[in-house]
């Protein structure tokens, strides 16, 4: 009798295989499929004559690493609006509102930890000090505490890293603004367009220099900033929207899968496709779409993914580990006032 029952199981997992469809990732199949399935968000073309080996190494994040410590829960003590953009919130720092490309490399877990930094900069210094802090100084020096550069990193270990090294300013690349610009370029994702093609090819991570670029100043050395502590915050829905209110924007990481890459409006909830890679972003708000609650999330793939390189996604049910893995600091903000 047994012998008989574990065929049959065999049998109807083979057959619940063989029905469910398979589409191709990046595909119009698998763009048609996510909208006939009339969910809570839309799916088009971001990636046009892209490899696939490029899209898997923009996923450079290793889920599940070391951990900060996890700073205390303060959630219970305040009142938390409907709806949050740190954008609104605080016009007058514009790293909020930017979005970076992080080119041929496996860098958004530093992407996403430099961005809020930079926000975080701005917020605690009430918009005095407005800074975009240097991934590219994470990147090449943080060494193995951060992971293995453009082959993938641990958020934890950005941001510990900035409150122990400190880090420089940068820009994007070929921007000239800073001490350490972006030196990885940005690929072209569409098919009519001015950047070269995305292939997947180079991407080396690049090399830890402790000098800034020809005719900047400070020095590198003066051009650090610093956090006065960084952190874990817990898994609560409550207490990360808590820590944007009260702290700025939050570096967070999730797992994608194949439909994600093709997301373009609407409240993401992974529907179709296989698991692609760990992936670190910034989050900077919530709110409710339609009735289905949300994050807001900046993605540091150029302006042209997604909804102008922003993101909405499933809140409050740990949806692909999104309330899983966030991290944040504080800037220690002495250092400005010394600087006057």
């Amino acid at each position: 009798m047994w012998p008989s029952v574990s065929i049959l199981c065999v049998l109807v997992a083979f057959a619940n295989a063989r029905s469910i469809p398979y589409y191709p990732p990046l595909s119009s199949d698998l763009v048609n499929h996510i909208n006939k399935l009339n969910t809570t968000w839309k799916a088009g073309h971001n990636f046009h004559n892209t490899d696939m080996s490029y899209v898997k190494k923009l996923c450079g994040t290793f889920l599940g690493g070391p951990k900060l410590p996890e700073r205390v829960d303060f959630a219970a003590d305040m009142d938390l609006p409907d709806t949050f953009d740190s954008r609104k919130q605080w016009p007058n720092c514009p790293t909020i509102s930017e979005i970076r490309d992080q080119g041929s490399c496996g860098s958004c877990w530093a992407f996403g930890a430099v961005e809020a930094i930079s926000d975080r900069i701005c917020v605690h210094t009430n918009a005095k000090v407005s800074v975009e802090v240097s991934a590219e100084d994470l990147l090449s020096c943080c060494g193995f505490e951060c992971g293995m550069g453009c082959n993938g990193g641990y958020p934890s270990g950005a941001w510990r890293y900035w409150t122990e090294r400190g880090l420089v300013s940068g820009g994007l690349y070929d921007s000239h603004v800073g001490c350490r610009p972006y030196t990885i370029p940005p690929c072209e994702h569409h098919v009519n367009g001015s950047r070269p093609p995305c292939t997947g090819e180079g991407g080396e991570t690049p090399r830890c220099s402790r000098h800034c670029e020809p005719g900047y100043s400070p020095s590198y050395k003066e051009d650090k900033h610093y956090g006065i502590t960084s952190y874990g915050v817990p898994r609560s829905e409550k207490e990360i929207m808590a820590e944007i209110y009260k702290n700025g924007p939050v570096e967070g990481a999730f797992i994608v899968y194949e439909d994600f890459l093709m997301y373009k409006s609407g409240v993401y909830q992974h529907v179709s496709g296989e698991q692609v890679g760990g992936h670190a972003i910034r989050i900077l708000g919530w709110g409710v779409e339609n009735g289905t609650p949300y994050w807001l999330a900046a993605n540091s793939w150029n302006t042209d993914w997604g909804d102008n390189g922003f993101f909405k996604i499933l809140r409050g049910e740990d949806h692909c580990g999104i309330e899983s893995e966030i991290v944040a600091g504080v800037p220690r903000t002495e250092q400005y006032w010394t600087r006057v």
